[in-house]
């Protein structure tokens, strides 16, 4: 389906299961789109109603003028749930969805029944992360070419041996990130450079929430993850041992558990 944002970017997004059930939107990290959600929606939409966008920038959806901000990005959700008619949902953003998530919850906090983080972060960058993706997108446009950017991400995404044990998870990867152009790459960078940190938010949602971290995760150290559930009134750490940044891919039997798992806690 396709909705309009409010400055008109199309937004497409894939809507499964059956539309009253309780709705899991599943939001995609950088830079990929929502087929990496793709094993995940039929066992989640037996249950539930599953609606997995394409951030503005990414895949189908169209590509405006940036920053994006993750502020932006999750009004954009906002505005596809208002479309669907869905007034509160469980999120679960993976890496820069995760930040997105975390800022519909800020912005929209009675309209989030639960939260997964697969997995993600709540600091922002530092002056020096934030200097290097403001120089990374300056590349991707300058030349214009996603492959500087996919260099820069795609190798850290995976654990380290996923290349040569599940070379086809990684050729799926690969495959994903090249769907995505310079153009909404580099808004996308520009957007996570200039966003908040998401601390407070954490001890004021009190609703259940999932931190499903990588065991070989190489952008994330598994310290990080525990303190990052921890930092949740109903935080919840699960592990997918030999996955990297990338478990909806690299193991996606473990995330498609865990996720029916922390759906069925009850929503306060």
């Amino acid at each position: 389906m396709q909705v309009f944002a409010d400055d008109g970017t199309r937004i497409d997004a894939n809507v499964d299961g059956v539309q009253g059930a309780h709705a899991v939107v599943l939001i995609h990290g950088f830079p990929l789109a929502r087929g990496i959600w793709d094993a995940q929606r039929a066992p989640l939409a037996r249950n539930h109603f599953v609606i997995t966008p394409d951030l503005r920038g990414f895949g189908k959806s169209g590509v405006p003028e940036g920053p994006y901000l993750m502020e932006t990005l999750a009004s954009d959700v906002a505005v596809l749930l208002d479309a669907l008619g869905v007034r509160r949902a469980s999120l679960a953003g993976h890496s820069m969805g995760g930040y997105v998530a975390l800022a519909f919850a800020r912005m929209f906090s009675e309209r989030v029944a639960r939260l997964a983080l697969v997995p993600s972060r709540l600091g922002a960058d530092t002056p020096e992360q934030a200097a290097a993706r403001r120089a990374l997108a300056d590349v991707a446009e300058r030349e214009r070419s996603i492959e500087p950017v996919i260099g820069a991400y795609v190798p850290r995404l995976l654990a380290p041996d996923t290349p040569s044990q599940a070379p086809e998870v990684a050729r799926r990867a690969y495959d994903v990130a090249r769907g995505t152009s310079p153009r909404g790459a580099a808004a996308a960078l520009r957007g996570m450079a200039l966003r908040a940190p998401s601390e407070d938010i954490a001890e004021d949602l009190d609703v259940a929430v999932l931190m499903l971290a990588g065991g070989c995760d190489q952008t994330i150290p598994m310290q990080e993850a525990h303190e990052i559930a921890a930092r949740f009134p109903q935080g919840r750490l699960v592990v997918c041992q030999r996955s990297g940044h990338l478990p909806m891919l690299e193991e996606p039997d473990c995330v498609s558990a865990a996720l029916e798992e922390w759906l069925r806690d009850e929503p306060r």
